[in-house]
């Protein structure tokens, strides 16, 4: 696999990001054209099915990374634990959390307590990690 660094940890699955959220669009704005040109019982049911489709297309991602936020936050407790027998702080958030799973265990204690003392932002906390932990398994 190539190796991970703050420029490259991004994944994008171009058929699902680009391609299912074009079709998403597409049928939405002409289920709209649809109902514009005359109402009838199957343009509002193009319409309703087409704002199924663009729910569905946010849910299908947003689940399963809420899920995966909260397996991060338990994996990241449990080896700042076992680093140094405290949990991390309570102050820090999510996306600071789901930031310092990219440091290595040498890293992680010192820029745990920098991000919640300085309140730093994910993307300050990944540009100051020095030896990125990869995770390949990131939906």
């Amino acid at each position: 696999m190539k190796p991970q660094s703050f420029e490259s940890h991004s994944r994008y699955v171009p058929l699902f990001h680009f391609g299912l959220f074009a079709v998403c669009i597409a049928c939405f704005v002409m289920a709209i054209i649809n109902v514009v040109n005359g109402i009838n019982l199957l343009s509002v049911l193009l319409l309703l099915m087409s704002i199924a489709l663009c729910l569905s297309f946010a849910f299908i991602r947003a689940f399963p990374l809420a899920v995966q936020d909260r397996a991060i936050r338990a994996e990241e407790n449990l080896r700042h634990f076992a680093l140094t027998g405290k949990l991390l702080d309570p102050s820090l958030t999510m996306s600071q959390i789901i930031a310092l799973r990219f440091a290595d265990d040498n890293e992680l204690v010192d820029l745990a307590s920098k991000a919640a003392k300085n309140s730093m932002s994910n993307k300050e906390i990944k540009q100051s990690i020095k030896n990125w932990r990869a995770d390949h398994h990131r939906a």
